[in-house]
């Protein structure tokens, strides 16, 4: 027996061991403009409207799913990154959803332009997942726990945005513990286009920032 093992820091079996991450893939929305989403959700007054911390918005991808391989996830979102470039991210209409009737979330439309949507196909392919839904890509901004339909009489929300952010990167993020608040990054992968215009090194087909 080791001495690793009677202080209890057997770090081999510490990994056999270590439980699933929920991870997730997704665009982090940048802080200025996830301010200015937030302040919308962070107007209404009501116990059951559960506005997303500025520094959680995002727009997610890949929903989450349990990662015993992290180093795996985040070769797989590489080899992606390394097949896109750059592109406008635009926000177009915030309000109520999915449904208007009795809503879930307030939530961003954002346009469903080729560039994502394509984007979208190749990270549930590389992840294995499937999705019959039409992509509707969306940045949620609160949650309704109970009332949506009196919600959406009392704080009516339906507004045209003219918002537009250039996305350079995708992240992998881990969601918090049971009892736990915040998102992580667990890795930043830039797309290699926006690499390569900005006169990064690339030896490999994307480069990872890790968090």
């Amino acid at each position: 027996m080791t001495l690793s093992s009677l202080n209890g820091t057997d770090h081999a079996g510490a990994a056999q061991t270590a439980p699933p991450a929920r991870v997730f893939v997704g665009l982090k929305i940048a802080p200025e403009i996830a301010n200015q989403l937030a302040q919308v959700a962070g107007s209404l007054q009501n116990p059951s409207v559960r506005p997303v911390a500025p520094a959680d918005i995002h727009l997610t991808l890949v929903p989450p799913w349990n990662e015993t391989s992290i180093p795996g996830a985040i070769a797989k979102l590489g080899r992606v990154a390394g097949q896109f470039g750059a592109f406008s991210l635009v926000f177009q209409r915030i309000g109520y959803g999915p449904q208007q009737r009795q809503p879930r979330l307030i939530w961003v439309d954002c346009a469903a332009t080729i560039e994502i949507a394509a984007l979208h196909t190749a990270l549930l392919q590389a992840y294995g997942q499937t999705d019959e839904r039409p992509f509707q890509p969306h940045v949620t901004l609160a949650r309704i726990r109970a009332n949506g339909h009196a919600i959406v009489r009392q704080y009516p929300i339906d507004q045209q945005l003219t918002l537009m952010q250039r996305v350079e990167s995708i992240e992998l993020f881990q969601s918090p513990p049971r009892g736990g608040s915040g998102y992580r990054v667990v890795a930043s992968l830039r797309l290699v286009e926006a690499g390569l215009r900005a006169g990064g090194a690339l030896p490999v087909r994307a480069v990872a920032r890790l968090i």
